[in-house]
């Protein structure tokens, strides 16, 4: 049974690799992710994951397609991927002494065309952060392309007080999630 993960992310394949899972391919979907008016964090995590899936499936039918997708919010307001300082900064600074939700879905398409999904909500504390602080971890890069504007399994990780939930999750594949959708859909993940 082929395994395709429709990720481009290094995150996620190194996290399958923890719980032994190696993929036959990787084949990122290239999807518009676009946040419709009024979605809500969990909705939009499940729509673009499932999309991801459904469009990487077409490509390799008979084969089952992983994917996922991973949402910072801060209430209703989806933080976004922060391609600029600009952004990150602003992302760090609101979050800096509050609580935030961490929503990692993913989707998994049997060799059957079925999809089966799974979505894990995680609470993620941020320390209250000094300007010098963010400045220094702007200063890394590290925030490039990550939601929310930081990487907690990176330097950012000195900076987070608590977090309830799944780590792994809160990286980009909650794994307990994972291996149980693989299992669910044939695949030997022992």
């Amino acid at each position: 049974m082929r395994l395709i993960l429709a990720s481009a992310s290094p995150r996620r394949l190194a996290l399958l690799e923890q719980i032994g899972v190696v993929p036959d391919a990787v084949d990122p979907a290239d999807i518009d992710e676009t946040v419709l008016k009024a979605e809500l964090p969990a909705h939009y995590a499940a729509r673009v994951a499932a999309a991801k899936g459904a469009l990487v499936a077409a490509r390799h039918p008979g084969a089952l397609v992983l994917s996922g997708d991973t949402v910072v919010a801060a209430g209703r307001r989806i933080l976004p991927k922060a391609e600029s300082e600009e952004d990150a900064r602003a992302c760090l600074t609101l979050l800096s002494g509050r609580r935030h939700r961490v929503l990692s879905a993913i989707t998994l398409i049997g060799a059957d065309g079925k999809a089966r999904h799974r979505l894990s909500t995680n609470i993620v504390i941020f320390k209250r952060l000094e300007r010098a602080e963010i400045d220094a971890y702007l200063a890394s890069g590290e925030w490039r392309g990550k939601a929310g504007g930081y990487a907690i399994q990176g330097r950012a990780a000195g900076l987070i007080r608590a977090i309830q939930g799944s780590h792994s999750a809160i990286m980009g594949l909650p794994l307990y999630e994972t291996r149980a959708l693989l299992r669910a859909g044939g695949y030997p993940c022992d």
